[in-house]
């Protein structure tokens, strides 16, 4: 026996299905990726670089922390954060980058563990990380406390008379 759907019930099926049928946007993914990420990457990578080798054990104030270790801080938090989204321990690598010293060490950590995030981005969804809190926390953070390092090693370069990148960056736009 056949029965009869109503036109507007048929509609209304109809649209709730669009939804399910379309592929994934990752609009999160992509903003996150593209707006804050790729760029607190290239701000924190040009730090490392700008500031002299000798000025890595600098720190404002005998309780701060040096600059090399806020650096350090990145990698370690990036190891972390990425491999909590990969679903797996952080990798080897993160083991020895507290007890990095030297701009050679330090900076190709930073850009080591800026390489396994990026790698880790590429690989994942909106739906898995929107699907846990802890995986939320760990994309959010992943961008939010890489700038706030930033934030903190952009005095420690103008207080040793270097201009940070993000400024330096924006300086040459002007131009």
């Amino acid at each position: 026996m056949l029965y009869a759907i109503p036109m507007r019930t048929t509609v209304l099926i109809c649209l709730l299905s669009i939804p399910a049928l379309l592929p994934a946007q990752n609009n999160l993914k992509t903003t996150v990726t593209q707006r804050y990420f790729n760029g607190v990457r290239r701000n924190l990578e040009a730090a490392a670089e700008a500031m002299p080798a000798e000025k890595y054990d600098f720190k404002p104030s005998p309780g701060e922390m040096s600059f090399a270790e806020w650096l350090n801080h990145s990698s370690e938090r990036n190891y972390s954060d990425c491999a909590a989204l990969k679903g797996e321990a952080a990798p080897e690598a993160a083991k020895g980058v507290p007890s990095l010293k030297t701009k050679a060490d330090v900076s190709k950590a930073l850009k080591d563990s800026f390489a396994y995030c990026a790698a880790v981005l590429e690989g994942i969804d909106d739906q898995k990380v929107l699907a846990s809190p802890q995986l939320t926390y760990s994309l959010l953070h992943t961008v939010v406390h890489n700038n706030e390092i930033y934030g903190n090693l952009a005095v420690y370069l103008r207080v040793s008379g270097i201009v940070p990148p993000s400024t330096a960056s924006r300086m040459n736009q002007k131009k």
